[in-house]
Parts: C-alpha cells; structure tokens; sequence
C-alpha cells in the first residue's frame, strides 16, 4: 500500500441487508458514518448497487476500501484486510465477459471492480475489509451474533487502512 498525499478516499459498504450477514458492509458504512468521517474521504453504502461506485470511480480517487462479507473458510465474524483479486474483462473470453459484465446493478464488489477495470478507474491503492459470514443465503434482515460483533472491529481496521494512506482518522 503506498502512502498519498491530499488523499480522496472511497469506502463503500457492500452487501444486501435483506441477506442475513449479507448486509455486513452496509452495517459497518452506518457505523462509519456514525462519527466524524476526515476531508476526503466518502463513505458509500453501496449495497447492491456497486454500478454507483463505479460512477464515482469515473471522477478520479486515490483509494478505494471495499467492505463485504464473505466466505474464505474462517470462523465466522474473522475480520480480514486484503488486496482483492481484480479480474481485467479483456483477459476473458466474449462469452465470460458477457455474462461477467451483464449486470445492471453490480451487485458484488467484484462485478463492480471488473467493470471498473475495464473502464480503467481502478485505484492503484484498493483494500477488502471483509468479514466471514455465519449465514448470507436466507431470507432475513439482521446480522447473526458472530459477524454483528465484528462491526466495529472492522470500523477500526478501515479507519487503520485509510490512516495507511495518510488521511488520520480516529
């Protein structure tokens, strides 16, 4: 991760809140948003409309920090930072690439960075703060136990990262 100076700064909260801990983004964007939030940074509850995101993208930022639930095999509510993988529509087929990019809401952070990518507004500094989920496939609003406890760990670690990036935020 390299350090910016005058930084502008994307964080956006992804995930659908009627899916269980599917919603953990957007909890923690409204937990994020609770408190002061420094100049230059926007905190974005995507939600599933990741297409948003890469509207702002267009304008030109310096970092991105994606937050979403996900699935990588660890007890649920383990926090993790990392760099995601950002697939480059050229590098696939017509065929994936159509179905890839065939989405009017970009629902998932990475149907929303493939396009991005394609569209070259990809931030060279972009970090997941992602969250095992206990339960993201049913039909329910509320976070189960586990992830809803990891809120605010998550909160402290996007508010580490953009601090990284040279914007303090405490």
């Amino acid at each position: 991760m390299r350090i910016l100076a005058a930084v502008q700064v994307i964080v956006a909260g992804f995930g659908n809140v009627l899916r269980g801990d599917d919603g953990f983004g957007v909890a923690v964007a409204e937990r994020l948003l609770e408190g002061a939030v420094p100049a230059g940074v926007h905190v974005r509850e995507v939600g599933i409309g990741g297409i948003h995101l890469v509207q702002e993208l267009l304008d030109g930022v310096d970092a991105l920090v994606v937050v979403d639930a996900f699935d990588v095999g660890r007890p649920p509510g383990t926090v993790l930072v990392v760099e995601p993988e950002i697939v480059d529509p050229r590098e696939l087929d017509v065929t994936a690439r159509r179905d890839s990019l065939a989405d009017m809401h970009y629902a998932t952070p990475q149907r929303a960075l493939l396009l991005a990518a394609g569209l070259d507004v990809v931030p060279a500094s972009t970090v997941l703060v992602g969250c095992q989920v206990a339960e993201a496939d049913s039909y329910t609003q509320g976070l189960s136990p586990a992830v809803a406890a990891s809120v605010d760990v998550a909160a402290a670690e996007v508010r580490r990262v953009v601090s990284e990036l040279g914007v303090a935020w405490e």
